[in-house]
């Protein structure tokens, strides 16, 4: 038995289906109506090595059947983070960004391009993509600011990892607001939501 098929069957999805489903998309509510906030998702499964609890929880909480999943070209070589999260997950695999629903993207070794991904349209605007996004820290990185719904006032945000031209990408996608993608930050057991209603003003 080669070292990929023991990788593969060490993995698991939830413990409890339904109590660990609820609790994750309970921690997503959360960070989404409260952006920039960070969230625990204390759950005890085993995701591939390569894909944090908190992005595993967030896709087999959000993505079902019906829905499609696109993962970033290059994840892995032999496939184990993709085929986990289709499997666990039940979703569909999209055949581009633009056609999926949610996504799933390392920002530690890939690249982000928001207009790739479905914007949504006027009169479905819902039908834009959600985007998990893996990134080295939610603490550690250079401090934003933040406003919009959701956030008294102003809140500042860490993210270690982003693409360099990150907040002039988020510009653009939050003045096209009704339309535009989500992003659901994760690292370890941790998420930070940033909705398309949110508002970078500084960067430091």
């Amino acid at each position: 038995m080669d070292g990929s098929l023991n990788a593969g069957l060490a993995t698991t999805g939830f413990s409890v289906p339904v109590f660990d489903s609820q609790h994750a998309f309970r921690s997503i509510m959360n960070a989404m109506s409260r952006p920039g906030s960070i969230h625990k998702i204390a759950l005890d499964f085993t995701p591939p090595a390569e894909l944090p609890l908190a992005a595993a929880a967030a896709l087999l909480a959000l993505c079902d059947f019906e829905t499609s999943l696109w993962v970033a070209a290059g994840w892995d070589d032999n496939k184990t983070v993709s085929e986990y999260c289709l499997f666990h997950s039940g979703a569909m695999r999209a055949a581009s960004p633009a056609a999926a629903q949610f996504a799933l993207v390392d920002l530690r070794r890939q690249e982000l391009r928001l207009a790739d991904f479905s914007q949504g349209t006027a009169e479905y605007p819902d039908r834009s993509t959600m985007i998990i996004a893996l990134v080295s820290s939610l603490r550690d990185g250079p401090v934003s600011r933040l406003t919009g719904p959701g956030i008294q006032g102003q809140t500042e945000i860490a993210l270690e990892g982003l693409p360099a031209d990150f907040a002039a990408q988020w510009a653009n996608n939050y003045s096209g607001f009704p339309l535009g993608v989500d992003i659901i930050f994760c690292a370890g057991a941790e998420v930070l939501a940033l909705p398309r209603s949110t508002r970078i003003i500084e960067k430091s």
